[in-house]
């Protein structure tokens, strides 16, 4: 497995060889080894699944988790834009917006960082995300930001009207959350 570095610190591009035959394909997305390895520290403790149809967009979501909650997705049916950004306060690219189209027959996941926050949008018919996650899901601690902030711009890769829910489509702003403290530092 190969990682490379985004232009957002710490989030990582994974990719992995897919070996296919006429009975489908076969690919690794995750091996702890490959990421010591690459001197990257990551223990999974929760894994979740997220399918979804196409033009739904999903997020933004973070986590104040105190020991925080990065995370390794993969698209592991059909074909998705998975949006990352960063909203660590004290970041050297906060606000910066990373988009990784992801789809289930290639080789590309993504790494995020505790801290940042995560987005997708569905491109085909219908898609499936696989998360792996540092540290599990606390209620309490997990906020969103309006995915249609003006402000942080995403180019969502969308067809026709967004399908979003009303928690998503009613969130705060970026600035909102950062003049209430409900961001992140960056560590």
């Amino acid at each position: 497995m190969k990682l490379t570095e985004l232009s957002i610190p710490g989030l990582f591009l994974l990719e992995s060889p897919v070996w296919g035959d006429d009975r489908g394909f076969f690919r690794e997305w995750f091996k702890f080894s490959d990421f010591a390895a690459s001197g990257v520290d990551f223990q999974a403790r929760q894994a979740n699944l997220s399918m979804s149809s196409r033009d739904v967009v999903r997020g933004l979501h973070y986590s104040l988790a105190p020991e925080g909650q990065a995370k390794v997705v993969t698209c592991v049916f059909g074909e998705l834009d998975d949006v990352i950004v960063d909203v660590r306060v004290g970041s050297p690219a906060f606000g910066r917006v990373e988009v990784v189209s992801l789809s289930a027959s290639e080789e590309r996941s993504v790494l995020l960082p505790a801290g940042v926050a995560h987005g997708f949008c569905v491109t085909s018919d219908h898609a499936a995300l696989s998360y792996l996650l540092s540290s599990p899901f606390n209620a309490a601690m997990e906020l969103e930001i309006d995915p249609f902030d003006a402000a942080i711009n995403v180019p969502w890769s969308l067809r026709g009207e967004p399908i979003v829910s009303a928690k998503d489509r009613g969130a705060p702003s970026l600035a909102d959350r950062m003049a209430h403290g409900q961001l992140p530092p960056f560590a």
